[in-house]
């Protein structure tokens, strides 16, 4: 399986420094969050705390991946508190790896959104007493995107290993929509690597051309 197609892990990781600066800043005033009653600490507390708003802005954005990192992060619930029926310990293997899979999809779709409030699409001549600014934006837009590529290696190989012979006819029923994303990555129909590297491909090219603007472009 291709998981990567133009960015080195190197780039990977750089492009990972502007949201790893905002998830520290987050983490000091997390408390500003609202939370439960009671003690959040396992996967499946963290990611019931993940959630779409329907105008979705930057700080929506932002906290989601907070949460959505947490869950990552954090300890698997006993398999009688997971988010599925588990009574067997091949199902409770393949949730894992499931879980895991879904995770890392989500924290990409946070980043997709979260890296087109700072795109833009097209580098117009007269945008050019604003180069700076869109240069700026554009950089963050880049680092989301490449960050994404990160998380869509995490989530190819959780969906690899939910997917071997071992599992054959096992499927977790209650989490049939997860079960349709490793299917998908399977085949290839859902494929963020060549989303995100697309993405990437043509904000370099707005970059540049912004880059080339000079003080006779307006």
């Amino acid at each position: 399986m291709e998981l990567y197609k133009k960015n080195s892990d190197t780039e990977n990781v750089k492009g990972l420094s502007f949201l790893r600066t905002v998830f520290l800043i987050l983490s000091l005033f997390s408390i500003s969050f609202p939370v439960s009653a009671y003690m959040v600490k396992y996967k499946e507390d963290f990611y019931r705390l993940y959630h779409v708003h329907y105008q979705q802005y930057p700080d929506d954005c932002i906290e989601n991946i907070y949460w959505l990192e947490k869950a990552v992060q954090a300890d698997f619930a006993n398999p009688l508190y997971a988010d599925a029926k588990i009574t067997t310990k091949e199902q409770w293997e393949k949730y894992r790896y499931l879980f895991m899979m879904h995770l890392n999809l989500k924290l990409i779709e946070q980043h997709l959104r979260l890296g087109r409030t700072y795109d833009k699409k097209v580098a117009n001549f007269y945008d050019a007493p604003w180069k700076e600014e869109y240069l700026r934006n554009l950089d963050k837009a880049k680092s989301c995107y490449s960050a994404g590529l990160y998380y869509w290696q995490e989530a190819s190989l959780w969906a690899e290993k939910a997917d071997t012979k071992g599992f054959d006819f096992l499927y977790i029923t209650d989490l049939q929509d997860w079960e349709d994303e490793r299917e998908r990555i399977k085949t290839g129909e859902l494929d963020y690597g060549k989303t995100l590297n697309r993405e990437l491909t043509r904000v370099q090219k707005v970059i540049d051309s912004f880059v080339a603007m000079d003080s006779k472009s307006y």
